[in-house]
């Protein structure tokens, strides 16, 4: 299962900064679908919500191995830009799978 580790990213218009995390999930783990609501996914939460409970549970069991690197992806798609050391960038481009 393995740690998360976190980079940091930078809005590109906005200049806000924030952390995007690679790796297994562990507040998703702990807290399932809430995860993605606090994260202001809020669609993405009520959905997952609802996976999980058509799926009886099992979709809270799979998640947490693929929801950091689902957000980061989302992010990056959405204007955010790594801004961390070239290691950490490096790092976080080789587990979403970018060149």
């Amino acid at each position: 299962m393995g740690g998360q580790k976190k980079t940091k990213i930078k809005h590109q218009e906005s200049g806000l900064e924030k952390n995007a995390y690679t790796g297994y999930a562990w507040a998703y783990f702990f807290f399932g679908f809430f995860v993605p609501i606090f994260r202001g996914e809020i669609l993405i939460g009520v959905l997952h919500f609802v996976f999980s409970m058509v799926t009886f549970g099992f979709f809270q069991i799979i998640m947490p191995f693929l929801y950091n690197k689902q957000h980061t992806v989302r992010l990056l798609t959405d204007g955010w830009k790594l801004c961390d050391t070239e290691e950490n960038n490096t790092h976080a481009k080789t587990k979403i799978g970018i060149a």
